[in-house]
């Protein structure tokens, strides 16, 4: 009988410790499965979740787009100015989509190299951005930037809406009327259709080849003459 007994508490035992090795198994596999169910809505929720880039508010930025010549340079004087929040530089006015460096190089496309601005219309204006344009570049040049020779060179405003063009009309006009320049300007004003982003090596190049000759001996002075003139309104 103490033999029976014995065997029945051994029993009893060994079926209380699966018990208890059972519920922590479960235990277990319900705190996984929890644990992985809030990771998999945590990542739901940082996939989904807008992200925006910029501070401020959207509805007051807009968009313009400028030919003044190699856009290296005109991306340069723009990257300074206050109130703008990105430039990319690219191609637009051609026939051919998406082109490449190369092929806009060879005057074929049709395309003029340009920077497309963004900017706050709280902090600067299309009359600012289209001063600063006619200064640091000429626009009586037909074609040409200096050693830049090519229609994709060319002086030319891809305007938006009817503001802008008639902002840049008005601008071309005074200066032709007051005799700014010893020549006509020749600067297009020319209805946006497309922008085509550049390849990325030509993307903020001047800061991030200043020691390149092209980048002293032909930005520099264009920075130069933009700081001289803008000096009040440089980015802090």
């Amino acid at each position: 009988m103490n033999s029976i007994k014995k065997n029945k508490t051994i029993s009893l035992i060994i079926l209380l410790q699966l018990i208890t090795v059972f519920t922590l198994i479960v235990s277990a596999y319900g705190e996984k499965t929890n644990t992985k169910k809030k990771m998999e809505i945590k990542n739901k929720n940082t996939t989904i979740e807008p992200v925006i880039e910029q501070p401020g508010n959207l509805s007051s930025y807009d968009t313009i787009t400028l030919g003044g010549g190699c856009f290296w340079c005109v991306d340069a004087v723009y990257e300074m100015l206050d109130g703008v929040i990105k430039v990319e530089s690219g191609f637009s006015g051609g026939t051919v989509k998406n082109p490449s460096y190369r092929e806009v190089c060879t005057g074929s496309t049709g395309h003029a190299e340009v920077v497309q601005i963004i900017f706050d219309k709280s902090k600067t204006s299309v009359d600012e951005i289209l001063k600063v344009f006619f200064t640091v570049h000429d626009p009586t040049s037909l074609n040409r930037q200096g050693d830049d020779v090519g229609t994709q060179y060319r002086s030319v405003i891809f305007y938006r809406n009817d503001n802008q063009y008639k902002i840049a009309k008005s601008i071309i006009d005074d200066l032709n009327n007051n005799h700014v320049y010893l020549k006509p300007i020749v600067t297009q004003l020319v209805p946006f259709t497309a922008f085509y982003k550049a390849e990325d090596y030509h993307q903020d190049y001047y800061n991030q080849n200043k020691d390149a000759p092209y980048c002293r001996m032909v930005i520099q002075p264009k920075l130069e003459k933009f700081e001289k003139v803008f000096k009040d309104r440089l980015k802090k």
